[in-house]
């Protein structure tokens, strides 16, 4: 465990991790400190990022799973001690960490007698079991368990589907929440006119990633939300004399930057970000997972670095170059500058 003293300025707005501690393989915990705040600030920031740290940040889960010859969800076999119930509910609660896009196959293939954990799991290279001691089921006899897997990366929580399996196929519950709880409290100090506030945030996740990592992507997801907001005075909103109702003209992030190309107004690179510039998944997540959100940052890189990235190929550059001459009018660089 990590502890820090707690160090108040009246100047700059600053951040602190203040207590950091692992208390097992799924469970991380990290408390963290912002100020000084104005009244009021402190509580609009909390609400904000629980909310974000809680709906906002995706996860990877197991969503299906297959096994032949089971009759239906609540059946048993012969050899198994767990109801086939059971074994999806253990399914459910396996940690993963990806950065993958769409689903992906995985499997369990063993032979009894034996338990079978989540380290029998055979899984794509994207995909990193957190902690493979997680128990699946008890094989008491010497049969076969072989069971399809798919993984799916999303966020928030979706329900199973009710229906009836006819190929031994069974949808699973999927929390695409790795942060498990998020609170926030609110310090006041000072006198009247000159109150200040510090803001304190406790965040729990399962492992998949730190509480600081999940704090990072969570003000990142606001940002991104934020970010049409940002030139809202460029666009032309058409009030309607007499009515109660306006309407806005077709907005599209191409015809945002087109209009002010043509009025001459530059756009600060840091404020571009990747994912508007509609990039494929798999480009995407792997500039992400390298931490490269802007146009500035992908720029800084230049193409030698690039191609350092792993699981980057000579095809995704190319592809990034073709991107940036054609919506932005600009060429990346061979050399980090």
């Amino acid at each position: 465990m990590v502890r820090e003293e707690i160090t108040e300025s009246t100047r700059t707005l600053q951040w602190k991790c203040v207590e950091s501690r692992v208390d097992s393989k799924r469970l991380y915990y990290g408390r963290f400190i912002l100020s000084p705040l104005m009244k009021g600030q402190a509580d609009t920031i909390g609400i904000a990022m629980r909310r974000a740290l809680l709906g906002e940040i995706e996860g990877t889960c197991i969503t299906r799973a297959k096994s032949e010859k089971v009759p239906h969800e609540y059946s048993t076999v012969v050899g198994i001690e767990e109801s086939v119930h059971e074994i999806l509910l253990n399914l459910k609660e396996i940690v993963l960490r990806s950065n993958l896009y769409g689903i992906r196959d995985a499997s369990i293939c063993v032979r009894g007698p034996r338990y079978v954990t989540a380290q029998d799991i055979i899984s794509p290279p994207s995909v990193e079991i957190v902690d493979t001691t997680q128990y699946i089921a008890n094989l008491t006899e010497p049969i076969d368990l072989r069971i399809e897997l798919q993984i799916k990366r999303d966020r928030g929580y979706r329900m199973k589907p009710i229906t009836n399996s006819h190929d031994g196929s069974y949808s699973i519950d999927a929390v695409f929440m790795p942060v498990r709880n998020a609170n926030h409290s609110i310090h006041s100090y000072g006198n009247g006119n000159e109150k200040q506030e510090i803001l304190f945030l406790e965040i729990w996740t399962n492992g998949s990633l730190t509480p600081k990592e999940a704090l990072y992507e969570a003000s990142r997801n606001l940002i991104d939300l934020f970010v049409p907001f940002l030139h809202a005075e460029e666009e032309n909103i058409n009030f309607e004399e007499n009515k109660n109702k306006f309407t806005l003209p077709p907005f599209t992030f191409q015809d945002r930057l087109s209009n002010l190309k043509k009025n001459k107004k530059g756009i600060p690179l840091k404020y571009i970000f990747i994912d508007q510039s509609e990039l494929p998944s798999r480009t995407y997540n792997c500039l992400k997972r390298c931490d490269i959100h802007t146009l500035l940052d992908l720029l800084s890189k230049g193409q030698e670095n690039l191609i350092k990235i792993e699981y980057f190929r000579i095809e995704d550059v190319k592809q990034i170059l073709d991107t940036l001459q054609k919506h932005f009018a600009v060429d990346l660089p061979k050399k980090k500058f």
